[in-house]
């Protein structure tokens, strides 16, 4: 894929001036001046959504100096700078009380018109009466009782959270949660710029689009039973075309896998524009509120006090969460838009996992994390965000496209900063890992400085703990946006002694991994794969201050019962190439080449968010089998709002691993293969999502909208489709309702 960094000068220029002319084509789709229809039309993409193989354009094309392929040319300037700088903890989000907020949040949109920038109002269709065209609302969510928050009074918001999506600047306000020498000795009080290492050049306000425009990313800490209201300011450029040549001014907040009403899921189609924000409102609540535990009187079911004490909640314990992201969910712009910094964490916390290792109570699992506050210790849990860059020439931060296949950078960084090193007592440790690639996968080993790998405890798989922990001494392949939970104690090493974070996951192109290597290949320098390799260092500096109390017991969280449920439904989806669109309405529709097919009926279908693939009903319980159409790739796939166990890989229980045993958001498919799962469809409702969460892929158009319409209060049959705009948002009846979805 990508040159050497000692490739001829000739090679190199060659590969640049054929990426120049791909990233004219994507500044090009990204502001909106073209579509993929006429990439089709010119020549420039075959029927399969394949780059043709065109010198001076396709990287797999023939060089003119008779290689093959042509290539991409490397981010230059990260040559020796591996561990050279510290890790940062993520940045903490400020909890402040609701009163806070002005205006005051409201249970359905806030309608209050505000006069539009001159820009927005060019660049979109007007009626011809100022009055009209130059006013739009506050608040971008969709207007009236079906957008409503859903059980507003009876999970009135306790905290708010408010952030902006902002172009990147210096963080004067750095908040990690720790105190400096649990931070590598990063002083918070001093700014920290938005570049992925000192040495490397600031990246623009236009090349990076974070929350709150800065660097670190950003930690969301909640829980159960204090619900937040999450206000996202948009502040991003009125001019679509003030972009760094890609990404999409207009966003959508998706709070993966939170159990809330669909108002609150980041709808794909329910974006709003700069200028606007949106009020998300997260209760935090256990599924099966409404029909488990009721009364709220299982211990176990709990959320931590400021005494050290619990709260009791309705609801199954069996479904509590731990581990969550946030992250951008424009319709065909997720991928641009993540890759450009629209990504944070959160972490929940509940009678289980407290977020304070000291507390003895039979009901606290006591992880690894820390004893000073009640809840919500980070000192010894640890975030991790894991995602691949590339940039330019000039060090900013760029996108290409190789055959909307997916997305490679060349070089590795671990929160936001190329290979850093992390400093560790001599204990335990909790690290949350998240895969925010693009469409890279990882497999991570801990290896030691003879290369020999370490053991380590998962405990969690994606936002839930598993049943019981596993050892092991690699992960299984990380897909994009699945979260794994590792133990590693450091007491086994001494002070002076140094380990690695190691990625053995190869690819070749964006389709799937080629191989997961050994530990020895990995460290041998030798894959054409630049972000194969060490990308963590651990450095071991010191005894633990205070003994460590923590613990992973043999018995973390159960799976419900759902023996004595019945099945009311099956479904089958299949994630193939070569899509079709029978649907062309032009602000919900998007053309492949990738696309889902539905129960075996109608072929593979295009994205498009007005029609309705999939409506369970509301209290029920349903299987749902995923299929891989095709060898030739991976497609990681998320269903929206409700976890799901694996029931089987490839038709066979036996071919679930043990890390894959607890319930899951995120589903591998593995080329060829299948995962058959069962969900329940309870406590709120509205329109949701399934796509591949190869963002690539989701983009280009592997995304279905499902929903649960009988939930009660405003919901209808079929469920009207929001369409934003500057001035407002429409409704319009769905384009679509396949046979097998109600």
């Amino acid at each position: 894929m990508y040159l050497p960094w000692n490739a001829s000068r000739v090679r190199l220029a060659e590969a640049r001036h054929a990426q120049n002319n791909r990233l004219e084509i994507v500044r090009a789709l990204s502001w909106g001046q073209i579509t993929r229809r006429d990439l089709l039309k010119w020549g420039l993409i075959t029927v399969g959504g394949l780059l043709v193989p065109t010198h001076g354009l396709s990287p797999f094309a023939t060089s003119a100096y008779a290689e093959v392929p042509t290539g991409f040319p490397p981010s230059p300037g990260f040559l020796g700078l591996e561990f050279t700088q510290p890790m940062p903890r993520f940045d903490l989000l400020p909890r402040r009380p609701v009163t806070f907020l002005n205006p005051a949040p409201t249970k359905e949109a806030n309608t209050t018109l505000h006069r539009l920038d001159p820009v927005l109002v060019a660049s979109h269709p007007t009626t011809g009466d100022p009055n009209i065209d130059n006013f739009g609302p506050i608040e971008g969510r969709p207007p009236g009782p079906i957008w409503a928050h859903q059980q507003w009074e009876v999970f009135p918001p306790k905290v708010a959270i408010e952030v902006a999506q902002e172009g990147a600047k210096a963080n004067t306000v750095y908040d990690p949660g720790v105190p400096s020498h649990l931070n590598s000795g990063i002083d918070p009080t001093k700014p920290f710029p938005p570049r992925f290492h000192p040495n490397l050049p600031d990246q623009g306000p236009l090349a990076f689009w974070t929350f709150n425009g800065t660097f670190p990313p950003k930690l969301m800490i909640g829980r159960y039973g204090e619900p937040i209201l999450f206000r996202h300011h948009n502040r991003l450029p009125y001019d679509s075309t003030k972009n760094g040549g890609f990404g999409r001014h207009t966003i959508t907040t998706h709070e993966h896998n939170g159990h809330h009403g669909a108002e609150n899921d980041g709808f794909t189609g329910a974006f709003v524009y700069p200028g606007q924000f949106y009020d998300y409102h997260y209760p935090i609540v256990l599924a099966g509120l409404r029909s488990i535990n009721t009364d709220a009187t299982d211990p176990r079911a709990g959320s931590p006090d400021d005494a050290g004490g619990t709260v009791k909640v309705a609801g199954d314990w069996h479904e509590t969460m731990s581990t969550h992201w946030f992250h951008d969910h424009m319709f065909s712009f997720t991928a641009q838009n993540v890759y450009k910094g629209m990504a944070g964490m959160f972490n929940i916390y509940s009678a289980l996992d407290r977020g304070n290792e000291a507390v003895d109570d039979g009901v606290n699992l006591r992880l690894p994390s820390g004893t000073a506050k009640p809840w919500g210790n980070l000192d010894y849990d640890v975030n991790l965000m894991l995602a691949d860059k590339a940039w330019d020439a000039d060090g900013q931060l760029h996108f290409d496209i190789f055959e909307f296949d997916g997305f490679l950078g060349d070089v590795m960084t671990v929160n936001l900063v190329y290979r850093p090193f992390f400093e560790v007592e001599r204990r335990k440790y909790r690290f949350r890992i998240l895969n925010a690639s693009v469409s890279r996968f990882f497999t991570t080993a801990l290896a030691d400085a003879s290369g020999t790998a370490q053991p380590m405890i998962f405990i969690a798989n994606d936002g839930n703990l598993l049943p019981h922990p596993v050892v092991v001494t690699e992960t299984d392949e990380q897909g994009i946006a699945e979260r794994y939970d590792i133990v590693i104690d450091f007491s086994r090493y001494k002070v002076g002694d140094r380990l690695w974070l190691v990625n053995l996951c190869e690819h070749e192109n964006g389709k799937k991994p080629s191989k997961d290597l050994t530990p020895a290949e990995a460290l041998s320098g030798k894959s054409a794969d630049p972000c194969v390799g060490r990308y963590l260092e651990f450095r071991i500096v010191r005894d633990p201050a205070r003994p460590d109390l923590s613990r992973v017991p043999d018995t973390l969280i159960p799976n419900p019962d759902l023996s004595r449920i019945p099945v009311a439904r099956e479904r089958v989806f299949e994630f193939n190439r070569g899509a079709n669109q029978t649907t062309n309405d032009p602000d919900t529709t998007f053309f492949g080449p990738w696309g889902i097919e539905t129960d075996n009926q109608g072929g593979t279908l295009a994205a498009d968010f007005g029609r309705i693939s999939a409506a369970p009903r509301f209290g029920t319980r349903e299987i749902w089998t995923l299929k891989n159409g095709g060898g030739g790739w991976d497609h990681p796939v998320h269903i929206h709002f409700e976890e799901g166990q694996v029931l089987a890989r490839d038709g066979s229980p036996g071919n679930v691993p043990p890390w894959e045993t607890g319930r899951k958001d995120v589903y591998r498919l593995r080329p060829g293969g299948s995962v058959t799962i069962t969900m329940q469809f309870r406590d709120f409702g509205g329109m949701f999502m399934e796509h591949c969460h190869n963002t690539v892929h989701e983009d280009n158009a592997m995304l279905l909208r499902w929903e649960i319409d009988d939930a009660g209060g405003a919901f209808l049959k079929a469920l009207p489709t929001p369409i934003p705009g500057p001035q407002g948002v429409t409704f319009m009846d769905p384009d679509d309702i396949l046979p097998t979805a109600f």
